[in-house]
């Protein structure tokens, strides 16, 4: 069955000498990892640079059910960044989202929502400028796609469990404390316009971050945390 498909490019790793195995998320069908033979060859190498990370395409491919590699017969940009590939701030940033998704994104199904939620963020990304807070906020409202959106019913509450998502009175082993709630508390319902009114320093970023990928781990049976956190740290430090 041959398809047209909405993309976005989640990773690629080299296959043989001159192959590519790209995986994607794609809003009519999910997770989808195609196999590109001979792209990595002199003649075919122009066709690379549709295959950077979280670049959105359009796809046509030749679609088969229960298929773990597909084959493209055509794409081309959908949208056509201005500055995410080649803004160091950006681009560090699209490494880590692009991580985070290869490691929270594996359902083969349709889910609008959430294809909107990560095409509309990534357009605002490329966009703006006001960009230091931007991978909290994304990690933050993620959640609401994945299922785990904090409950905050209770903001005064002094604590945060982070196995429950929800606001406590007493503290736990698994809880966010008095010293970073505030922060916390300060991401959750706002959107991308908002995130140049959050002031904090690199070390204050860092904390969250750290507390916000816990959360995950809490959350997300094999989540584990990015190789490229690292990097992001170090761009933003």
């Amino acid at each position: 069955m041959v398809l047209s498909l909405n993309a976005i490019v989640l990773s690629k790793i080299k296959f043989k000498e001159n192959d590519l195995i790209v995986k994607t998320y794609t809003k009519q069908k999910g997770v989808i990892s195609y196999i590109l033979k001979g792209v990595l060859s002199s003649k075919k190498n122009k066709k690379i640079a549709y295959f950077q990370l979280l670049s959105q395409l359009e796809i046509e491919t030749n679609f088969k059910a229960n298929r773990n590699l597909h084959y493209l017969k055509d794409c081309k940009n959908h949208h056509l960044y201005r500055s995410l590939h080649t803004n160091i701030y950006k681009s560090t940033i699209a490494l880590f989202i692009a991580e985070i998704l290869t490691l929270v994104l594996n359902e083969e199904e349709q889910n609008d929502m959430l294809f909107s939620y990560i095409e509309s963020s990534l357009l605002w990304l490329d966009l703006n400028t006001e960009l230091a807070n931007f991978h909290l906020l994304f990690l933050m409202n993620l959640t609401k796609y994945l299922g785990f959106y904090p409950d905050d019913t209770n903001q005064n509450f002094n604590y945060f469990n982070l196995n429950d998502g929800e606001f406590q009175l007493h503290n736990s082993s698994n809880s966010i404390s008095l010293e970073n709630l505030s922060l916390f508390k300060a991401f959750l319902g706002i959107n991308f316009d908002e995130i140049n009114k959050i002031k904090i320093n690199a070390q204050q970023r860092t904390i969250f971050l750290n507390t916000i990928l816990k959360y995950y781990e809490f959350q997300l049976l094999d989540f584990r945390k990015p190789k490229s956190l690292k990097v992001l740290n170090d761009v933003f430090s």
